[in-house]
């Protein structure tokens, strides 16, 4: 019977099972990478048939879209909760970085290489689009007196990825500007290739936020 108000004990451990596939799965992207998931070796690892892991998730779609799900939902609580903080568009650059730098396969996965033969549901867009209006706010805020540029009037009509936030087309530009350079040196950094070149990651990012909020 089901307990008044709470979860039952058959909940609880369905629920207990899923969060253990889920960081068995990330343990397993962090060795062979999220294209070579396996849930038939999850279920090794805990001791289960494949059969019975399939009750839990039903295929390696649906786990991924689960890690995905959780990362974006993560990237979109830190960076709204730095806003609600105070943070300017400085501030959430490096609560940015914070969130990478914590779990860098976790922001591999929705940022790095895209799994073969994946595709993200629609909702997942939903969540990066809360991460998107932060930045637009954050962007929006800032002074702005620059002449207007070829791609600010492309953006006038090309804007759907904002969704109905108000930000205007030069807004629009300085969000994408910070979200394609900050990204491109984390995705550099976090995949290994300034290993060697000797200088501090850390300062490269800054120097890049500075460049754009100077422009």
């Amino acid at each position: 019977m089901a307990e008044t108000g709470t979860t039952t004990p058959r909940e609880r451990y369905r629920a207990q099972v899923r969060a253990e596939i889920k960081e068995r799965a990330w343990e397993q992207i962090a060795t062979t990478g999220a294209s070579a998931l396996s849930l038939n070796a999850i279920a090794k690892q805990m001791g289960m048939s494949g059969p019975a892991l399939y009750r839990y998730y039903a295929g390696r779609d649906e786990l991924i879209t689960e890690l995905v799900r959780d990362a974006y939902r993560s990237l979109a609580d830190a960076l709204r909760s730095a806003a609600d903080g105070g943070a300017d568009l400085a501030g959430l650059a490096h609560a940015l970085r914070a969130w990478a730098l914590e779990d860098p396969q976790r922001y591999l996965l929705i940022y790095g290489t895209p799994v073969p033969g994946y595709h993200a549901p629609d909702d997942i867009t939903s969540i990066s689009a809360e991460t998107m209006a932060v930045l637009l706010d954050a962007c929006a805020a800032l002074p702005s007196d620059r002449p207007a540029t070829p791609f600010d009037a492309h953006l006038a009509d090309h804007r759907d990825w904002a969704r109905e936030h108000p930000a205007p087309p030069a807004v629009l530009h300085r969000a994408l500007a910070f979200w394609t350079r900050l990204h491109g040196v984390l995705s550099l950094e976090l995949a290994g290739h300034f290993d060697g070149m000797g200088f501090d990651p850390a300062l490269l990012f800054a120097a890049e936020m500075d460049a754009l909020l100077a422009t």
